[in-house]
């Protein structure tokens, strides 16, 4: 087995990533994050990237401070699929938060998928607290490009941040 290391850094998401990240969804998925660029420039929403030192993401989400006054809630949380298990769960978290601190905000939560353990895992693991649960959905692109409903449960988590 070899060992890997790389060193990763957060940083805004640019328009430019766009290209670099259909491991994330597919290009319904990726024109709504294109959307949500145009309200981090108007202050109502963080988004995020992870990269290593080759600048290309290989992780990304955001944090939007207009679900619920007072509190910033982390959305659309993804990681490069092979390299999932890695720690750069924890990193994009850690980074959202230090940005809902530097926002003066002390409450972070998040909507996790009931069919997705392994994220909910690392939510657990990094502090955050099942409160509630609801029903959720969106639209998302099928493989020959039409539109379906995607209808799931999740469960709500909090944090408080110190």
């Amino acid at each position: 087995m070899i060992n890997v290391v790389l060193k990763l850094s957060a940083r805004d998401f640019a328009h430019a990533d766009l290209a670099s990240c259909g491991w994330a969804g597919s290009a319904h998925h990726l024109a709504g994050v294109a959307r949500q660029l145009e309200r981090v420039r108007l202050g109502a929403v963080d988004y995020l990237a992870v990269c290593p030192a080759t600048n290309i993401p290989v992780a990304k989400g955001g944090v939007d401070y207009q679900v619920k006054e007072g509190v910033g809630t982390l959305w659309q949380l993804a990681v490069h699929p092979a390299l999932q298990s890695c720690g750069i769960g924890t990193i994009l978290v850690e980074a959202a938060e230090l940005r809902i601190r530097n926002r003066g905000l002390r409450q972070a939560e998040l909507a996790v998928e009931e069919s997705n353990p392994r994220a909910r895992a690392l939510y657990e693991r990094l502090g955050y607290v099942a409160y509630d649960r609801q029903p959720d959905s969106w639209d998302e692109q099928a493989p020959d490009g039409s539109l379906r409903r995607h209808e799931t449960m999740c469960t709500l988590m909090r944090k408080e941040l110190a």
